[in-house]
């Protein structure tokens, strides 16, 4: 059985949307398109590359596909992610798209899509979710994200799409990992570990 791993640049207060460009993703009116480019961390961006050399799928929804492939196709090649992403196997989780992708080594999950990704897992050993906002909503209610891959930088926005938003599920996580850049960019992996459990602080306090 694979390991799906959802990888998210993420502000301080949960922003994920159009990290990369200015016009990443205007959706919604967001004006901070370009927000984590903003802040480079050669360390960071060295590890980020090895994570996703990990991977033997890449798996998106169709806006972060939209974005991704109208640039790797013809990005530059000594950016180290042009070949691994174009070269990677992509599956794209769209009710508008249909076959075939312009994008190539690219194809078009067949609804419903938790059932498609589910079969994913027994075709690959490591399939990454990157951005996908919508997307890893669904597959969190389907309980199939295994790992969280986090980079929290430092900055508040206040507004934009986030990574747990409005319909969230409820989940216990462990950490896994953490680590701090000089940037002020902090590395956090965790895995799901089912659902949350609950206590009372004031039940054992004395009483009188």
């Amino acid at each position: 059985m694979g390991r799906i791993t959802v990888t998210e640049f993420v502000t301080l207060d949960g922003v994920a949307q159009a990290p990369g460009q200015p016009d990443e993703d205007r959706d919604g009116g967001f004006a901070h398109g370009g927000w984590e480019a903003a802040m480079p961390d050669e360390d960071a961006a060295q590890v980020v590359v090895e994570e996703a050399s990990a991977m033997d799928a890449l798996l998106l929804g169709r806006r972060t596909y939209d974005i991704f492939a109208n640039y790797w196709p013809g990005a530059p090649a000594d950016n180290p992610f042009t070949a691994l992403l174009n070269g990677v196997a992509k599956y794209v989780a769209s009710r508008h798209l249909s076959e075939p992708l312009a994008w190539e080594g690219s194809t078009l999950l067949a609804q419903p899509v938790e059932a498609s990704v589910a079969a994913l897992k027994e075709r690959h050993e490591e399939i990454h979710v990157i951005g996908s906002l919508d997307l890893v909503q669904s597959l969190l209610r389907a309980n199939l994200v295994d790992r969280l891959n986090l980079w929290v930088y430092p900055v508040l926005l206040g507004e934009g799409k986030r990574v747990f938003a409005s319909g969230t599920v409820p989940a216990a996580l462990r950490l896994t990992g953490s680590v701090s850049y000089g940037s002020g960019t902090i590395h956090a992996t965790y895995e799901t570990v089912g659902a949350p459990s609950y206590g009372d602080h004031g039940a054992g306090a004395p009483s009188g």
